[in-house]
């Protein structure tokens, strides 16, 4: 193909303009397996209902947080979708699904496990 000088910053110009609209969706912090979510190793996450939705909060601090570990954003990482990301009381920030800030369960040992579910009657596996 023969393009003529003149053309060629015309066409470049086209490409980087279609191409400054496209943004790479961003990976889910989560993933789903038997119908919950669990984190990227594959431990079961929960919900608390002392939580509420869309607050922007997690109520689980301190030694809440020593048991129920938070599941924390890296550096660089964004909401989106589902995902928002809330500020903790220590201003650290942890992920939230449709609102509701997720945790992990000190005693689950491994990938599968929910021992975690209904403790309390408060805390529950989170569901997509």
């Amino acid at each position: 193909m023969n393009i003529k000088n003149s053309a060629l910053p015309l066409i470049l110009s086209t490409l980087l303009t279609a191409c400054a609209g496209y943004a790479p969706m961003a990976a889910a912090p989560t993933r789903v397996a038997d119908g919950v979510l669990t984190d990227a190793r594959g431990m079961t996450l929960y919900v608390f209902d002392k939580d509420t939705a869309g607050s922007g909060k997690s109520v689980c601090n301190g030694p809440c947080a020593t048991n129920w570990p938070p599941l924390m954003v890296t550096e660089g990482e964004d909401g989106g979708n589902a995902y928002s990301i809330v500020t903790r009381d220590d201003g650290s920030k942890q992920w939230a699904f449709k609102g509701k800030p997720l945790y992990r369960w000190v005693k689950d040992q491994k990938p599968g496990d929910r021992t975690g579910d209904s403790f309390n009657s408060v805390w529950h596996v989170a569901t997509p």
